[in-house]
C-alpha cells in the first residue's frame, strides 16, 4: 500500500513538471509575429570617419541578421516589421597605454552606433540602442594601413550587439 501511494506521489509530480512542449531548436527570444526587417543606410556624423564606413556597415549588419536571425530582408517597400536607422557618431583615436617616456605603445580607435528600432508588430514600440566598441593597434603602425581591419573588428562587434538586442532586447 505504501508502496502505491509513493508511486503515485512521485507520478503526480512528475506529471506536474513536465514541460508541454520541449525542442532542440533555439527559438530566441525574438516574437514570431517578426518576420521581415530593414535597415536604413547608416549617416555618417562623426568628424574623422571615413565616408564609405556608413554604408559598409549598414551592408554588415543587413548580412548579421540575416545570417544569424530568421528575419528576411525587406526588399520592397524598405519599411520591415523591425526598422532600424542611425548613425555613426564617434570615431576617434587615442593613445593608450603611455610608458614612462610619455609615448604611448598603442592606440585606441573608438566607434560609437546609435540605432533607433521601430518595431511594428505585435505592438508599435521604439527602442534606443547605442554601442560602442573599439579596437587597439600598435603606435608603430600608421591608422591608414589598419584602419580597414580595425573597422571590420569593430563592425562585426556591432552586428552582434544588434542581433543581441533584436534576441533579447537588452
Amino acid at each position: 500500500m505504501r508502496r502505491l501511494i509513493t508511486l503515485c506521489f512521485l507520478g503526480y509530480v512528475l506529471n506536474s513538471c513536465w514541460p508541454e512542449s520541449f525542442s532542440f531548436r533555439d527559438t530566441g527570444g525574438m516574437p514570431l509575429e517578426w518576420k521581415t526587417f530593414s535597415i536604413q543606410n547608416l549617416e555618417n556624423q562623426a568628424p574623422n570617419c571615413p565616408l564609405s564606413f556608413g554604408p559598409l556597415l549598414s551592408e554588415q549588419l543587413k548580412d548579421g541578421v540575416q545570417n544569424n536571425t530568421r528575419l528576411l530582408l525587406d526588399t520592397q517597400n524598405g519599411a520591415g516589421q523591425v526598422h532600424i536607422e542611425g548613425a555613426i557618431t564617434n570615431y576617434q583615436v587615442q593613445p593608450v597605454a603611455i610608458q614612462g617616456s610619455d609615448n604611448a605603445s598603442s592606440n585606441r580607435l573608438t566607434m560609437t552606433l546609435q540605432l533607433k528600432i521601430k518595431i511594428s508588430v505585435p505592438k508599435e514600440e521604439e527602442w534606443q540602442f547605442t554601442s560602442t566598441r573599439f579596437a587597439d593597434f600598435s603606435s608603430g603602425l600608421n591608422l591608414a594601413d589598419v584602419e580597414q581591419k580595425l573597422f571590420n573588428d569593430i563592425a562585426a562587434q556591432m552586428v552582434q550587439d544588434l542581433i543581441n538586442k533584436l534576441y533579447s532586447n537588452w
